[in-house]
């Protein structure tokens, strides 16, 4: 009897001292971070890859340069190289690439390498760790020992030792997996993990390319370059965590192109398969290289309404511009730093991405996963629009940003939210939105909707207004306090359409969990859906699969059929 009253005892002690070591562990590690454990999954849970094909199909004979790829080396080949405190972490490591790039101020470019230590360490930045994010420069600088380590009168000699042997410390086979000073409790971020470890992989690999025969420096022995395609892996069949990030995804970008540049064949196979998908995604979300998608990670950017903000986009354009027969004035406006990667990276995208991105060839219905406790991408487009949803937020920890649902159009000329038709959903704040309400070209939210000032009406009823923007297309537009719905259609007779969708949805009443599309579908939606659920709940009477944690990498129609 007194062995179980111990017992119990003894329990309650420890109980109460792993709650101690608990609460001391949380303060420790600060309110920066818990920030960073919502920055990370718990896990990378490979989704199914959905009846979506990604191009991989590669024919078309690309030019090495362009007019656009000439201003950007041109901006930052000018660019002051700066103070390396406090412009080494981005603006002078592509400075300098702009230097090198066009072999120009080689002595200034190399005497300024040759005067600058590190300036911090790898892996994120928090308030015990506040000399991090050094990776950043790392991943800069990894591309000029590859392109001009072998050039000794751009690089010269002396400073090629440097880069190796002070700037790029980091060597072995040995990952910086979690978030420094940590207690080794929170895993860094995809963007910290691959411009870190990317970085030391790769200057593994330049060293055994260059005589080394230590252990320490052979990827495949030492495990390293296993552990990296692993995390291809994952983030290629789990999807970026960080999906369209602002400002992480432009980093993760151009850290996988420092991957497909130099790698192994394995692992340059590996990052393309992962850069081919994430371009795939943009084709299909982007029109006219502007897009707004929901994203996580980082919430202050939720009041951004900029089109053509997306870090992704300046690659794309600096791409597209190397087409055989590209479009003319194509101008990169913003991320000059994630765009100089395509004016020497080999990247360049599959045959399809590059059509989808110029030019919607039909009407097409996507939906994208990310996983659990995530956002669904839906999209709804084809020649001339695209309609994007929200996405949803899914609570603190989720860093997720719900965004308005957009409709972009190819003559509206927008470049911010306030210029193309959109419904925000309840109120003012995304934390109240569930703005996943897409369908094939129709939108629904619980909130209003908002018309650009140079729309006015071209048919008019008591509830419904039609508005028609280019020749033939149609949009039909139901607004109050507490309801949106968008339809839209191929007609060049506003008046025709007004009067088939009013005919459609006579009750006002029904219009606030049903819609029928005129010679089309019945769609039954809930716009108050929890946060897991997706807004549509039946088509035609039959029920959708409402849960899109589950939901495959990609999945729709009207994509493959294409060619």
């Amino acid at each position: 009897m007194t062995n179980r009253k111990n017992s119990r005892t003894n329990r309650r002690w420890f109980i109460l001292l792993i709650g101690v070591i608990l609460l001391i562990v949380l303060a420790v590690l600060g309110r920066m971070a818990v920030y960073h454990v919502g920055a990370t999954p718990f896990s990378h849970v490979p989704l199914e890859s959905g009846n979506i094909e990604v191009p991989t199909a590669r024919t078309l004979e690309w030019q090495d340069r362009s007019e656009t790829t000439d201003r950007l080396l041109e901006h930052w080949a000018k660019h002051s190289l700066g103070e390396w405190k406090t412009d080494g972490k981005v603006g002078a490591p592509r400075a300098l690439m702009g230097r090198f790039l066009l072999k120009r101020d080689l002595e200034a470019a190399n005497a300024y390498l040759l005067s600058v230590t590190p300036w911090g360490k790898a892996g994120s930045t928090w308030e015990r760790h506040p000399e991090g994010d050094y990776d950043f420069t790392l991943a800069g600088l990894t591309p000029i020992l590859f392109l001009f380590g072998d050039q000794p009168d751009v690089l010269y000699p002396k400073t090629r030792e440097h880069l190796l042997k002070v700037l790029l410390p980091l060597e072995g086979g040995e990952p910086l997996v979690m978030v420094p000073r940590t207690l080794g409790l929170v895993r860094d971020t995809e963007n910290h993990l691959l411009m870190t470890e990317g970085s030391r992989y790769l200057k593994n690999r330049w060293l055994a390319l260059h005589g080394s025969q230590r252990p320490v420096h052979d990827n495949v022995a030492n495990s390293l370059e296993a552990w990296l395609l692993n995390l291809l892996e994952e983030l290629r069949t789990a999807g970026l965590y960080e999906f369209n990030s602002i400002p992480y995804e432009g980093y993760t970008l151009t850290a996988v192109l420092n991957l497909e540049a130099f790698g192994s064949e394995a692992v340059q196979q590996a990052a393309r398969d992962l850069l081919d998908q994430l371009n795939w995604n943009y084709a299909l979300g982007s029109l006219g290289f502007r897009r707004f998608p929901p994203f996580r990670r980082q919430p202050k950017h939720a009041d951004d309404t900029g089109l053509t903000g997306d870090r992704h986009a300046a690659l794309i354009k600096s791409w597209v511009s190397l087409l055989p027969s590209a479009p003319g004035n194509i101008e990169v406006t913003e991320s000059h730093h994630v765009g100089l990667w395509a004016c020497w990276s080999p990247y360049r995208l599959p045959d399809k991405v590059a059509q989808w991105i110029l030019e919607k060839p039909n009407e097409y219905y996507v939906q994208i996963g990310h996983g659990s406790r995530s956002s669904p991408e839906i999209y709804s487009g084809g020649p001339g629009y695209l309609l994007t949803a929200g996405g949803v937020y899914r609570r603190t920890r989720s860093l997720l940003v719900a965004r308005p649902i957009t409709l972009i159009l190819d003559d509206d000329d927008a470049t911010d939210l306030s210029q193309v038709l959109h419904l925000s959903g309840p109120g003012d704040d995304y934390r109240q939105w569930n703005n996943t309400g897409v369908w094939r070209d129709f939108a629904v939210t619980g909130g209003p909707v908002s018309i650009p000032q140079n729309w006015f009406p071209d048919a008019k009823g008591k509830t419904w207004k039609v508005y028609r923007r280019g020749k033939d297309q149609c949009v039909a537009v139901h607004s109050s306090t507490h309801l949106g719905v968008v339809h839209l259609t191929r007609s060049s007779n506003p008046q025709a359409v007004l009067e088939a969708v009013e005919k459609a949805n006579s009750d006002n009443d029904a219009l606030r969990h049903s819609f029928h599309q005129p010679g089309g579908s019945r769609i039954d939606y809930d716009t108050g859906a929890s946060c897991n659920r997706w807004v549509i709940e039946r088509i035609d009477g039959m029920p959708v699969d409402r849960r899109f944690d589950a939901w495959p990498r990609l999945q729709g129609e009207g994509v493959n059929e294409t060619k």
